[in-house]
């Protein structure tokens, strides 16, 4: 790749607009699509989504935990949609939150942060509840390939909060330990670092510093009650870099192309409107 992830994220969400789609294909959905709970009911609703988007969104992110409950054949079908997706222009955002130490890390960075492999990704979601440390493998590998990382920082769910609230002996909470290293790590980046952090758009009054001069995965708008318009508040001057996900509220219109692609467009209208 001729540039790092930051730089093409910031061009794509200026060009097609700051909006992610999850690819979640969950046993309801599927149903709803008229589909079987099956490889062949996988193939068929990853397929329609990357034709829909693939060359209208800014980012498409593959929940690998729907891909692997269908073993090596799931995989197999998780390759192509990433294969598929990154030929048509959109950005993927690999949906693993994996967390690990060591040699364990390392694998889980060459599963997804390594050209060689086929299930490379722009970025990939990481977990650094082990310690931002543990992260180091992944840290390293995108910016050895030039892809990027979304560490989980201050997430939607409620049970988050006893770990991320968590104060340490620096009198920072976990939340802000995290995202104050993903800033170091994205020191002098122009346009924008390559290492963001996952921070639910569904939370009020952060108290944490968000200009990580990285992008802010912010999942939560939705199905989960959160609404473009909410952007400003939560996020404040780190706005401009949100990239809100929506999943179900754009995937529920299928299985019609035209109509998922309809969904995406007026949300990303929407997030426009109200970031500026």
């Amino acid at each position: 790749m001729t540039s790092p992830f930051g730089t093409r994220l910031r061009r794509a969400m200026d060009t097609r607009g700051p909006l992610c789609v999850g690819i979640d294909p969950h046993a309801a959905l599927l149903k709803a699509w008229g589909l079987d709970d099956d490889v062949a009911g996988l193939e068929r609703f990853s397929r329609t989504v990357v034709e829909a988007l693939a060359g209208q969104v800014a980012v498409l992110k593959p929940q690998a935990a729907f891909f692997e409950r269908f073993g090596s054949r799931g995989i197999a079908v998780l390759e192509h949609a990433v294969a598929e997706a990154r030929g048509e222009g959109a950005l993927v955002v690999m949906d693993a939150k994996r967390g690990d130490i060591g040699s364990t890390m390392q694998a889980y960075a060459d599963a997804f942060l390594s050209p060689t492999s086929p299930l490379f990704s722009d970025a990939v979601t990481v977990s650094p509840f082990l310690g931002f440390g543990s992260l180091r493998p992944a840290v390293d590998a995108a910016r050895a390939s030039g892809s990027g990382i979304f560490a989980l920082a201050l997430t939607s769910n409620p049970e988050g909060a006893e770990v991320q609230g968590a104060v340490g002996e620096d009198g920072l909470t976990v939340a802000q330990s995290i995202l104050r290293q993903l800033a170091a790590e994205n020191a002098d980046a122009h346009p924008m670092g390559s290492f963001g952090a996952v921070v639910g758009a569904t939370l009020k009054d952060i108290d944490a510093d968000l200009d990580i001069n990285g992008p802010l995965l912010a999942p939560g708008i939705g199905a989960q009650g959160a609404t473009p318009a909410d952007i400003p508040a939560v996020f404040g001057a780190a706005s401009a870099n949100v990239l809100p996900s929506v999943s179900r509220d754009v995937l529920k219109h299928g299985p019609s192309v035209a109509a998922l692609r309809e969904a995406a467009a007026r949300f990303v209208d929407e997030v426009r409107a109200a970031v500026g």
